[in-house]
């Protein structure tokens, strides 16, 4: 996510932390490299230009506190200039109290709002709303079908009359959502390849016959300053509420998500970072900063431990550290729960000091994931709680049986009996009860 910005910004943060003091000489000199890094972003060439001129006043005008170094005082400058070019705060949906809530989502053709729909879906259905998703795009060939698959593979109820009038089916839907006493109703509008004035007619239209609570801009992150010019043009038509930001689990510069907030003056509500059903992340404007900027995101990263982490599992398995009889039956489960938590790259940027560097050198490939789960799952329940019976006869049976190298079985039961080692001594620690907890996965 981001990772243009985060390699350019972490060789600009490099040369700010040997800085001395704060001089007329490399205010300017970090100025250039940071507009230099915001135009290969595809910033929005007027956002960068004001962003460099507020960082360079501000750098201007500190005083430089003796307990900080200067270095690290410019660094502070930036990340709080880019949390208020990001939207300062996050703002959350605004359902409000009447029900149903609709939510109006347009955007173009190819930006991912039919698959966006389905996982906002899901992610009202974690806050315990009841959903209806509506098919009001009937130009797009298969876009029904598609929401319609969607709906399926996420158990939430579609609304869909087949071809028709976009704006009686979705007054007819929220007619339906009244009747079945549903809290949210999500309206997929039609998308087209380029912005013209029958979609915004339309748009317009509906929006004026539901009363949506929420408008919502899809775009895709990818698309850079392109990106940001039809949210200006769909801004002008329509009372946008917010934006969600597709596709941010790919190489996306980075552009569209410094500019949009400033241009279109509506917040970005959410980034899409995976293909998964519940890859849409609300957006934190000073947590996505200090991903970018190399800082680490521990709240998210504990966020989607308490998702995926059982909480009497946690204290099981807290008691077989301490009593040493953690197998590999208990390292299966734990590397399930990893594997939902998401892509390895995104947990491990999450964590404080892990730079792009530093991640570059880690073979960070999911699938090893998925490869140590069939090594273990190729032994015998007996092997699994006892590893050391495992001979070299039992390891050529295993590497048959999950279609792997001995090789990688060696290395696995190596890796396995360091890390029983290193959690025995850790379970002997005498550690602050709340302190243990954390480290296990709980609040």
């Amino acid at each position: 996510m981001f990772n243009q910005l985060a390699d350019r910004f972490d060789s600009i943060f490099r040369n700010l932390r040997g800085l001395g003091k704060i001089t007329d000489s490399n205010i300017q000199q970090t100025s250039r490299e940071i507009r230099r890094v915001l135009l290969e972003a595809d910033v929005n060439f007027k956002v960068a230009k004001k962003f460099v001129k507020q960082v360079k006043n501000r750098a201007e005008g500190t005083k430089v506190l003796k307990s900080v170094k200067p270095g690290e005082q410019f660094i502070k400058i930036i990340h709080d200039e880019l949390v208020t070019f990001l939207g300062k705060n996050a703002k959350p949906l605004d359902l409000g109290s009447k029900k149903p809530a609709v939510i109006l989502m347009a955007g173009l053709q190819g930006s991912g709002k039919t698959t966006t729909c389905g996982k906002l879906a899901t992610f009202l259905k974690k806050q315990g709303k009841s959903v209806l998703l509506t098919a009001a795009d009937v130009y797009r060939p298969a876009a029904i079908d598609q929401l319609v698959q969607v709906g399926k593979s996420i158990d939430v109820p579609v609304y869909e009359q087949g071809a028709g009038d976009p704006v009686v089916i979705c007054q007819s839907a929220v007619e339906e959502a009244q009747a079945t006493k549903t809290d949210v109703v999500i309206l997929d509008t039609a998308g087209r390849l380029h912005v013209d004035g029958e979609m915004m007619t339309e748009v317009q239209e509906i929006a004026e016959a539901v009363s949506p609570k929420e408008i919502l801009f899809v775009v895709d992150g990818m698309t850079g300053q392109d990106a940001v010019n039809s949210a200006e043009t769909f801004s002008a038509a329509l009372k946008l509420t917010g934006t969600i930001l597709t596709k941010l689990d790919g190489d996306a510069r980075g552009g569209a998500a410094v500019s949009i907030s400033e241009v279109t003056g509506v917040p970005i509500k959410f980034i899409g970072v995976s293909e998964k059903s519940d890859g849409l992340e609300p957006f934190d404007p000073k947590r996505i900063v200090d991903r970018i900027l190399g800082f680490g995101d521990v709240v998210t990263l504990v966020e989607k431990a308490q998702e995926v982490v059982d909480e009497d599992q946690a204290i099981q398995l807290e008691k077989k550290l301490k009593d040493a009889s953690f197998d590999l039956e208990d390292f299966k489960d734990q590397l399930k729960q990893l594997k939902n938590m998401g892509p390895l790259n995104q947990i491990m940027g999450m964590m404080p000091g892990m730079n792009r560097k530093m991640m570059k050198g880690l073979d960070l490939d999911d699938r090893q994931l998925s490869w140590t789960e069939a090594i273990i799952s190729s032994m015998t329940a007996t092997e699994r709680k006892n590893p050391t019976i495992i001979d070299g006869s039992r390891r050529s049976r295993i590497a048959k049986g999950s279609g792997r190298t001995v090789q990688e079985v060696n290395q696995l039961l190596k890796q396995f009996a360091q890390m029983k080692k290193m959690m025995k001594q850790m379970g002997k620690m005498k550690l602050p009860k709340n302190m243990k907890h954390q480290m296990m996965g709980l609040n």
